[in-house]
């Protein structure tokens, strides 16, 4: 076949208008005019597949926009994205299907992609290839057309493949697959108009749309049409429910599921009569003779439509992948990465977390205080609105800018393609304890926090490493520990502040590897997986597709996690104030359940009441140890300061202010580099008269050695509630959370007792 110049391909001046995708303007490389009616169907449906980094979110991003929904398909963890929108008057609905290679079942997305594809019945397949690396992606093309389905191709981040100098012939293309090929560019949403007028047309003329039947050669297809014929006989209705050519192809390459759901033996004679020269001639991995003859198909269409430039353009991602892949600077780089990262984190947030931290301390409790006293309200009534609820949707809150600014870097990093390389620089040390690169990621953010830990696990392709990975998650010393540190390290460590805080970490860290070399030889017992992973292109993601991903990351968490803070919080509230009317803490319901467990506590050094029921509190989150303590101990401060009452256009003022405090704040945090103040920082009077009373109180029953074991225990014990609902959403179970609950108190416990009872061996008490 000659080859034919490159043909440019229709639609890339195109500019959709938002997520209203309207336009009237028609191509005419795409087709003559295209005939849409308005026929009695109600809503297009249309399967979004494609190869992972092809760019597939960030166009269904470019479609759909902020009316993508994400939830989890059903009975899985993997995330489900599905948008429904209309386009020219027309209801259309997008199912983005994960990434993946094959439709093969080897994994769970593999598993679910097929599914889909096989009984949610779409009307019309969107297939992105990436037009920079166009025989893999073509791979997967040539198994979703043996589906027989309508099929359109998606040429996707056309611009740099016309920028390394490739010309991709669209008209020799349409013509070998016999699918419609519309370049696009998602990041622009050039061609996006095209690419769903020509989704309709199909979805209108099904008949007219069916794609291409490749040939495989002789053998395969004579096996192939027996095969076909033979189920045919057999199971009549089959064909209702699959395609007879696709479950034909399967049979042949042994596909152990699809046996399994037409209840058929692999032992069966025509089965065996079918393939039986396919053995002789080809040997018996039926399995690979597949995959070769759709590689064949793949690369020999590459061949005919693709001409690339004789001399080699200078590839910079290969040679940015000279240094961070290096062997001896890929994980200095790697670790400057990540601190920066965690740096800017807590530079931009920390200010707004304690902003958002005031302002429910403060005006917003003066405000229901106020309305709560105009209807005469009773005062427990009072205590449970401002100490409970208020209380427990602050602690919603203050984690909104920490998760936000974590979740925006981290989306970062994978949209440039960073974090794969990452990954593949760690997986050397993971190996240790069971796990592959892939893995350091998520332990990695949970020194920023726990729960974006445990989401951030659902990029491991396997169950087990899913698994691990959420129970050493907690190990890792997170921001919330950090008060806790803050008041202990203050009240007995001011001397050497900085080495036991950074003791705490390493300390998270050991045991980590402790407990991840005990497990995956016990209740997660298996090989250490092999690691194999694309390396994308390096690229810019674009600040509207960082947003979108953001912010459905953030409202999944405000949303799910933030109901259970809310409620759990409310229980604390009645925990310490039951029964009606107690005096002494001691006596409340929370206080008396301390009472109960503080003997467990007594070997390790702090088995006071007290201490007992903060732990107790600390099991919603680490930071309410610290809060828990300051109701028990009844701190006073200056009642007279906190009685004045402001106007509410002095709160407003107050509100308006310190949040542009918080920005500016942010700002210089970021450009001068100072970040957070260290705990060796001077503190201010204000500072050292709220904090020395409970200094003095936590002194009169604590000393240095049992200190450190309490905080110790605390960074090691009963991973928080917030982290059981992440693990409960990503597993659809609380046996994950339960079997960390009980491992890590008891590791907690055991160390905890080490350091103690070590420690007074040697006469450090």
């Amino acid at each position: 076949m000659e080859m034919k110049s490159g043909v440019k391909g229709p639609g890339l001046d195109n500019k959709s208008q938002g997520t209203e995708i309207k336009s009237e303007r028609i191509d005419p490389l795409v087709s003559s005019p295209l005939k849409i009616g308005r026929n009695e169907r109600q809503v297009t449906t249309a399967a979004v597949a494609g190869n992972p980094n092809s760019g597939k979110s960030t166009l269904i991003n470019a479609i759909a926009g902020a009316r993508l929904y994400v939830g989890n398909w059903p009975g899985v963890t993997v995330e489900k994205k599905e948008a429904l929108f209309e386009f020219e008057e027309r209801k259309i609905k997008l199912f983005d299907l994960p990434g993946t290679y094959s439709l093969s079942p080897y994994t769970q997305e593999e598993v679910i992609a097929r599914d889909f594809l096989l009984h949610g019945k779409p009307d019309v397949i969107i297939d992105v290839v990436d037009a920079t690396n166009l025989e893999r992606n073509l791979y997967l093309t040539v198994q979703l057309m043996e589906l027989g389905i309508p099929m359109v191709i998606a040429l996707n981040i056309y611009d740099e493949a016309e920028a390394k100098g490739y010309r991709i012939d669209i008209q020799t293309m349409e013509e070998l697959l016999g699918v419609k090929v519309i370049p696009t560019v998602a990041t622009k949403k050039r061609g996006v108009d095209d690419l769903m007028r020509v989704v309709l047309e199909m979805a209108d003329n099904p008949h007219l749309h069916r794609p291409k039947k490749l040939n495989y050669g002789d053998d395969i297809e004579s096996a192939a049409s027996i095969i076909e014929k033979r189920m045919e006989g057999i199971y009549p209705a089959l064909y209702e429910k699959y395609p007879l050519r696709w479950v034909s192809l399967k049979i042949m390459e042994g596909d152990a599921q699809v046996y399994k759901e037409i209840d058929l033996s692999k032992d069966g004679v025509f089965i065996k009569d079918a393939l039986s020269h396919l053995e002789k001639t080809h040997g018996s991995d039926m399995e690979s003779l597949m995959a070769d003859a759709r590689y064949a198909q793949a690369a020999g269409l590459t061949r005919e439509v693709l001409k690339k430039p004789e001399v080699k353009k200078t590839d910079v991602t290969d040679q940015i992948d000279r240094i961070v892949l290096n062997r001896v600077l890929g994980i200095p780089i790697f670790l400057g990465a990540m601190w920066l990262v965690f740096k800017m984190a807590f530079d931009v947030s920390t200010p707004f977390v304690d902003w958002i931290d005031a302002m429910m301390a403060g005006p917003f409790k003066r405000w229901a205080e106020s309305l709560l006293g105009w209807i005469n309200a009773p005062p427990w009534t009072v205590s449970l609105v401002t100490d409970g609820v208020i209380a427990g949707a602050g602690f919603v809150l203050v984690f909104v800018p920490v998760i936000g600014m974590m979740m925006l870097l981290i989306t970062f990093l994978e949209g440039s393609g960073y974090m794969a390389r990452a990954a593949f620089v760690m997986d050397r040390l993971m190996h240790t304890i069971g796990l592959h690169g892939k893995s350091f990621i998520p332990m990695l953010l949970g020194f920023g926090c726990n729960v974006p830990s445990v989401y951030a696990t659902r990029v491991l392709e396997n169950e087990r490493d899913k698994k691990l990975t959420t129970m050493l998650v907690p190990l890792m010393s997170c921001g919330a520990r950090l008060p806790v540190y803050v008041v202990f390290i203050g009240a007995f460590f001011q001397q050497n502040a900085g080495t036991v805080l950074w003791s705490m970490y390493l300390l998270g860290i050991v045991m980590a590897v402790v407990l991840g070399v005990v497990l995956k030889r016990t209740l997660y017992k298996g090989k250490s997986p092999l690691f194999i992973m694309e390396l994308p292109p390096y690229r810019m993601p674009t600040l509207r597709d960082l947003m979108i991903h953001t912010w459905q990351k953030l409202k999944h968490f405000v949303i799910k996690a933030g109901t259970y803070i809310l409620a759990v919080s409310i229980l604390v509230w009645f925990m310490l104030n039951l029964p009606w009317g107690v005096e002494d803490k001691k006596d409340s319901l929370l206080g008396r359940m301390g009472q109960t467990i503080a003997p467990i506590f007594k070997p390790l050094g702090f088995g006071s009441w007290e201490a007992s029921s903060s732990l107790i509190s600390g099991l919603i989150a680490k930071e309410i140890v610290v809060g828990t303590m300051s109701e028990i101990y009844a701190l006073k401060t200056d009642d007279e300061k906190r009685e004045e009452r402001a106007s509410l256009t002095d709160d407003l003022k107050e509100i308006g202010v310190s949040f542009l405090k918080a920005s500016r704040d942010a700002v210089v945090n970021v450009v001068s580099g100072l970040g957070i103040a260290s705990l060796t920082a001077e503190e201010s009077e204000e500072e050292k008269e709220e904090r020395s009373p409970l200094r003095k109180a936590l002194q009169s029953v604590f000393t240095p050695l049992s200190a450190y074991a309490f905080i110790a225990f605390v960074l090691l014990y009963w991973p928080c509630v917030v982290v059981g609902i992440a693990t409960r959403q990503e597993f659809g179970t609380w046996k994950i959370y339960g079997q960390a609950m009980l491992i890590h108190t008891v590791l907690a416990w055991v160390v905890a007792f080490a350091i103690y009872q070590s420690g007074k061996i040697m006469g450090l008490s």
